[in-house]
């Protein structure tokens, strides 16, 4: 069997335990959680949870992952550091919502090692339950064999339902709010980019559609992970104009600050742009998606299509985005248009943009983005540098068409 999949429902323990409403999240105790190399190899994994709750256990290669899903736990207040103080066999982990009602731990694995044991005894008095799995050993090729998702392991496009009803006519502009759930993406102290993301795509969603004649679809309204593929995928099942992601990154090198727009480009505009890309697709990695079926060659061919006849109308999007915000007096960047092969810009048809509002790793960025009146501005911008585009490339299409 490829992959290894437990479902356990913990149901009738209720009866035993009348006093607690197992209805709520099951929470994880760190006191009871740990996770250790083996005496003998291999490696211990135990989770103190408050409650029992169904889940399902597997692996994925490339690179080596254990994944683990559970309907649902609560790890507020819990970070990597709390549950592996010492990395060993497993390297690293992270956890978070993958999808509604679900959440996600994956942890890196140093070496292959396959599930020996899995278990989730429930104690009949407290209801609490902890999550027991024995991990041994294996060479990569028995672990390459049992390693795989089950089929809906990554859920398909897990995003905000598209409008009921599209006009043929209508202009649609998909709002992509970067990472979400799993996937923080840069946090700094108490501010994370997944959530800052998700608050500038509502409004700018809310700001286009007070404009009028506008269809606009959000790839997530919650704090839920999107694969990168799923992210373009809406755009292309909703039949989008453009397509604008929003990002508020980290970089560990160099001094990026102000507001940056890129495009998609097979090479990078510069080294700072290049760590970006890579920092992005590591996002469906982290997350625990399976990319053993990825086809570089398509990706290529996409590109060298986008060039054709989107690439333009992508360049003139991306102008005029940076006048809007320019005009509202950014912060920009020194070089505020930049290429990089980001994989969610990769669509052939659509006008593809991603949008460094800032960057949490600049003071001045950061202080900015935690600023809800300097986000609205930068809203207000970016709508309207989204209107002139919809209008200067209407005006165009009778050109084009010649």
């Amino acid at each position: 069997m490829r992959a290894i999949l437990i479902a356990v429902m913990m149901w009738l323990c209720a009866a035993a335990v009348p006093a607690q409403d197992l209805s709520g999240l099951a929470r994880v105790d760190p006191a009871r959680s740990d996770i250790a190399d083996g005496w003998f190899g291999g490696a211990e994994i135990t989770l103190g949870l408050s409650q029992g709750v169904p889940f399902r256990v597997f692996t994925l290669a490339e690179p080596p992952r254990l994944v683990v899903d559970f309907r649902e736990v609560d790890f507020t207040g819990i970070t990597p550091d709390t549950l592996l103080p010492e990395a060993g066999r497993i390297a690293a982990l992270r956890f978070g919502a993958f999808k509604p009602g679900w959440s996600r731990l994956v942890m890196d694995l140093a070496e292959p090692m396959v599930p020996e044991t899995i278990a989730m005894p429930v104690d009949p008095a407290s209801g609490r339950a902890d999550l027991q799995i024995t991990l041994r050993g294996a060479d990569m090729t028995a672990f390459a064999a049992q390693a795989g998702p089950p089929g809906d392991a990554d859920w398909g496009v897990q995003a905000a339902a598209p409008p009921q009803a599209l006009q043929d006519d209508s202009f649609v502009v998909v709002i992509d709010p970067g990472h979400g759930g799993i996937d923080p993406g840069a946090v700094r102290e108490t501010t994370s980019e997944k959530e800052l993301m998700l608050d500038i795509g509502i409004a700018l969603r809310d700001a286009l559609r007070r404009a009028g004649g506008v269809e606009v679809v959000l790839t997530r309204d919650t704090d839920t992970f999107v694969s990168l593929t799923g992210r373009v995928a809406l755009a292309h099942q909703v039949g989008a104009d453009a397509f604008i992601s929003l990002h508020a990154d980290a970089l560990s090198q160099g001094q990026a600050r102000g507001a940056t727009v890129y495009t998609l480009s097979e090479e990078a505009s510069d080294a700072a742009s290049a760590q970006l890309a890579a920092q992005h697709d590591r996002a469906d990695i982290l997350a625990g998606v399976d990319l053993s079926g990825t086809d570089d060659q398509v990706a290529a061919v996409l590109m060298d299509l986008a060039r054709t006849e989107t690439m333009p109308r992508t360049d003139t999007l991306a102008s005029a985005l940076i006048g809007a915000m320019d005009t509202a007096g950014g912060p920009m960047n020194r070089r505020p248009r930049r290429e990089a092969a980001f994989s969610v810009l990769k669509s052939a048809d659509i006008p593809s943009v991603l949008v460094e509002v800032g960057f949490l790793s600049d003071a001045r960025d950061l202080a900015n983005l935690r600023d809800p009146v300097w986000r609205a501005v930068m809203v207000e911008a970016l709508a309207t540098g989204i209107l002139q585009w919809r209008d200067d490339d209407l005006a165009m299409q009778p050109l084009i068409r010649q």
